[in-house]
Formats: C-alpha cells, structure tokens, sequence
C-alpha cells in the first residue's frame, strides 16, 4: 500500500469514528484550593479503546493530517457536552478548542449555542479553552471570535500558559476569564525558586487583569500548599483527582498546610519518588489489533519506543520497536505476520511495576533484569490496570536528580536537610504571616562522650537524635533540619508539638543508655580531662531543647528567629539531665497555633 493510500485509510476510519461519534469524554474536577469544593471541570476526549487514535495526541493529530480538525472539534465538543448534562455534574465545563477552529471558514458560529439550547445546558456554565499549539498571528481575528462567544453568554479561558508561541500577547489581546497555568511550571514548583518566582508574576498579573488562574498537573501535596501560599485560587491534577468517565459528584479536597522546601519527605532524596513520577501516557492496543497497525504507530512516530497491548485494562504483553521492524525488515515476514493479531510478534513477559514502587527499588529492579527493560522501558499499573510507561533514560535522569540535591543540601550524617533549606524554611513561614514553633535541640556533654567512646559511637548518637526527631515531628506539618554536628532544628506546626517534644525526651534518655558502659551508667557519667586539662567528672550525655513560639509578624527574618531560638537552647542548658525550656519572655499576640 502507498503512502497516500495509508493516509486514505486512516483518514477513512477517522470520519467513521466521528460520524458514529466513538469518542469517549472524561471529566477532570479543577478544584478551589481555598475550600476544596469543586468549580467545575474540564472536559477531556479519548478516541475508541481498541483503536491507535485512543490518545488524544494521535486522535487529533491524525485530524490535522486529515484536515478534519473542525469536524472532530465540534463533535468533541458536543458529546462532552451531552455526556456532561447526562452525569448531572455540577459548576463550570471547560471546553478545549484551538484556535485554528475558532478562525476556520467551515466554522459555524452560534452552532454550540444552539446545541446548548437543544441539551439544557446554559452558556454561562461553558468555559471556552482556548488552547494554543500553533503560532495565531491572527489576533483580531482570533479576538472577535471570542467576543462573539462572550456576547452570547460564554467565558473564555487561556490554556497552557507558559507553553506555546504567544501566550503572554493572547492573555493581553483576549482578555480572558480564566487562565490555566501550564503543568511545567507546577511540577517540583517548591523546589524551583525561579518557578515560584513565574508563578508569583502571574498571580500578579491574573490580580490585575481580573483572571482567575488555575494550576494545571497538581501531584504532590507540596506543589499544592506552594501554589496555595503564591495566591493561586484554582487548580486540577492527580492529587486532587483523575480524568474519569464518571467523576465523583461530592469531590471535596483537604487543602490546608504549608510546604515545606527541604522537609520531612519533601527535599528530593526525600520525597519518595515512585514509578508514578516516571510516567509516560503511551497508547496502547488490544490483543486482536493485527501487526500492520502496529507497525504504522512506529513508522509514523520515530519517538515511540513501545506500545503496551493491554486485554481489559490488564497489560499483557508489550510491542517492541525494533523488534518490530527488524521482523517486519526480513524478507516475506510482513506479509505473513502482518494481518496476525499482535499477540504473535509482542513480548509476553514485559516488565511490569506499580506506581507506587519506590524509584530506588525500581532502578535495583530494572538492573538486575535483562538489558531490554533499559532499552524499551517498563509498564506502570496501578491495581493491576494499566497506567503508561516509563524509559530507563527518565529514571537514570531522576535518580540522578535525586543524587544531586541530596549532595546538594543534606547532611551527610543524617540525611536530613541543612542550613540553607532550613532557613528557607523559616523565611517561607513568616512571608506566609503563620504561626510556628522553633525547636533547637543540642547534646549536653557530647564531646566527652565523643571523645572517651570515639567517633564511630558519636556519630550513632547523632544518629539516633535524628531518627527520634524525625518520629517525633508530623511528616505533614513539621519540619526536620540538622543544623550541624550534635545540633538539630525542628518547625513545628504541630497543635500538640509540647508533648510531642517531651515524648522525644523521654525516648531519647531510655534509648541511650545502651550507648554507655554499665560502670558509667551506676555512677551516672564518666571521668575525662577537662578543657583545662585536669581531670573532670562529666554526667551521661543529654539532650537540652528550647523552644521559642513564632507569632506573625512577630521576626523579620530567618536570622532573628535564629538568634532567640539560640538563646532559648541556652537556658534549657542551664537545667540537668535532658530538658525543654520554653521561652516565655517574647512579646508575641495571643491565638492561633502559639500558645
């Protein structure tokens, strides 16, 4: 078959699938992230199941081929729209449409609002997307077609910012009602400084035009509780929930809290990153798509590495590129294997993993398999159902990531962020005007005990300081830093944080008792030079903690806060045995979280 008979073809099967309107729309909530309640949703296409335009990258760049962009806009549209009145769901639907549609000779004006009309749905529920992929010179042609829609009652949202040709000059020319924040400046958002400061520029600008911007890839909590302190109003993402075919209709979202840069699971070598980060949305074909159809994905994409062949929602198997077309590539074989189901020519054992599964323990896996898991990737499932890929090439590239901010800020004892995180910390809690609690917690007679037991015992009582801590602080709410040698910080914004700290005391004086020789422990310390050189009695070792209670306003920088912080340690140095002073002599408004 020639080239222009193949496109013939695929151009002939998509007319059908639009004509028998074989698409399937699936509803994304975007989410108030103030309250958790649910603004509306944005409506999303998939092409039929069993077909190669199942991903809506391949459906409509297969349209653009074809030149049936319009005609599958408008079928798009008006099946989202139907299915959206079906489910009965509530607030706003974002609609996607390009541009090129909008500016199109075949297209009909006021027919979605007719549509609306004939299906009961009002236009001042419908949210015009306006996504951009191509460069749009044509910006007042572009602007009259939104004003003809807001005319008749529509709202008109910018997609994508930050991605594309001229969003910035789109968002000046059309003014629009929403502006959707591009996934890239989201994702690891608090670990980016120059991210965050993009982000705060546009909150500034959507403050001054009017716009509402919604957050677009929301997937860990800290990407969240940064873009909720920046001022961002709205946003979507698989934290908060995945596109579905039947989305919940009472979706209500815990969005509360402060992110931390640099605590507790959430520094990079800390963040439990899984398979999930690693994923990549690859089409997939069922088990009786021939080999020919296959073959025509990897010719047609050089990037595509391997298509998954899922039965059910269950992968089974997986189509490699190059063994593909190396088969194909041999005399006569394509003609005998190439109108046989793709179970003949795919991998039955690919390597399959759960989200979930740790990074680390992936690239263990993946290295002590065979070579073509490197090579041709992995599947990721979640509950057995099939996810996406992920590439040896992404996950070498995030273990590395990982490797370079752990060196970056962690201490290399503990593992736990150091000064520059730690600070950061701070200045982030009192620019957000939030009430926290600092703890400073130092050894008492540490480097006699270093010096009498040696290094190797020091540095295991360091670590046995870390680990308490870190049990002791909510891996959501606090903040975990080693400051240096024997001292350690916590923020806590922890209601309970006192009998947490007293708790870890307590823990602390049963737990290192074992570090000392049973002589030591009857006379209750031990005998060593002192400074001066003379012969000293010093007690067992200890742990002194002060505690200074952070009201907003209340310090201008990490560095006050620092300095009472240390004297507050001073003073719970002054009292025997392990200790928690808490400094009462700050002047601090009453309320909130420090009491």
């Amino acid at each position: 078959m020639t080239e222009l008979a193949q496109l013939a073809s695929r151009c002939h099967e998509l007319e059908e699938i639009i004509s028998e309107r074989r698409l399937q729309p699936v509803f994304q909530p975007i989410v108030d992230l103030t309250t958790g309640g649910v603004l509306g949703y944005e409506g999303l296409i998939r092409g039929p199941s069993n077909s190669p335009l199942h991903s809506p990258v391949s459906l409509f760049d297969q349209a653009e081929r074809c030149q049936l962009t319009v005609m599958l806009d408008r079928s798009c549209r008006q099946v989202t729209m139907e299915r959206f009145v079906e489910l009965g769901l509530s607030g706003l639907l974002f609609l996607n449409i390009c541009p090129a549609t909008l500016l199109a000779p075949e297209h009909r004006q006021g027919e979605t609002l007719a549509f609306l009309q004939k299906i009961g749905l009002s236009a001042e529920r419908i949210i015009i997307e306006v996504t951009e992929t191509t460069p749009a010179a044509c910006y007042d042609s572009l602007r009259l077609a939104t004003t003809h829609y807001r005319d008749n009652g529509f709202r008109i949202a910018l997609d994508d910012l930050g991605e594309g040709f001229s969003n910035l000059r789109l968002w000046s020319e059309l003014r629009p009602d929403f502006v959707k924040l591009d996934k890239h400046f989201v994702q690891q958002l608090h670990l980016d400084p120059l991210k965050e400061q993009f982000v705060r520029s546009m909150v500034d600008i959507a403050r001054q035009s009017g716009a509402m911007l919604v957050a677009e890839g929301i997937e860990t909590q800290a990407e969240l509780r940064t873009l909720q302190r920046l001022g961002v109003r709205y946003g979507q993402g698989y934290l908060l929930a995945r596109p579905s075919a039947v989305p919940a209709l009472d979706l209500q979202i815990h969005v509360n809290g402060v992110v931390w840069e640099g605590g507790r699971n959430r520094m990079p070598w800390q963040m439990q990153a899984t398979a999930r980060d690693l994923l990549q949305e690859v089409p997939c074909l069922t088990p009786d798509v021939p080999n020919e159809a296959a073959y025509r994905l990897f010719d047609r994409d050089p990037a595509r590495f391997a298509i998954p062949v899922v039965k059910d929602g269950v992968p089974v198997g997986l189509l490699r590129r190059h063994h593909l077309l190396e088969s194909f590539a041999r005399p006569f074989n394509r003609e005998l294997y190439g109108k046989k189901p793709c179970t003949t020519m795919m991998d039955k054992q690919p390597l399959i993993v759960n989200a979930d599964l740790n990074v680390h323990d992936l690239s263990t896996l993946v290295v002590a398999s065979e070579q073509r898991y490197l090579v041709d990737g992995f599947i990721i499932t979640e509950n057995g159902q099939y996810l996406g890929m992920g590439t040896g090439f992404a996950l070498m590239r995030k273990m590395t990531e990982l490797q370079i901010s752990a060196a970056r800020y962690a201490n290399p004892l503990t593992g736990l962020p150091g000064n520059v995180p730690l600070s950061e910390a701070i200045d982030r809690l009192l620019e957000a005007q939030l009430p926290f609690v600092v703890a400073y917690a130092d050894l008492d007679n540490f480097k006699p005990f270093n010096d009498l037991y040696g290094y190797a015992a020091g540095d295991e009582m360091i670590c046995l300081l870390a680990r308490l801590l870190v049990d002791c602080a909510d891996a959501d709410r606090d903040f975990v830093g080693h400051v240096g040698g024997d001292d350690f910080a916590l923020l806590l914004q922890s209601p309970d944080w006192r009998p947490r700290l007293e708790q870890m005391l307590q823990q602390f004086d049963a737990a290192v008792r074992g570090m000392f020789d049973p002589v030591h422990l009857a006379s209750g310390g031990f005998d060593m030079p002192g400074r001066n050189g003379e012969q000293m009695h010093f007690p067992l070792t200890s742990l002194s903690v002060g505690v200074v209670r952070v009201a907003p306003g209340q310090f201008p920088t990490h560095y006050e806060v620092g300095a009472a912080t240390a004297e507050a340690k001073k003073q719970a140095k002054k009292q025997p045995g392990s200790s928690l002073f808490v400094e009462r002599r700050l002047a601090h408004p009453a309320g909130g979280l420090v009491r």
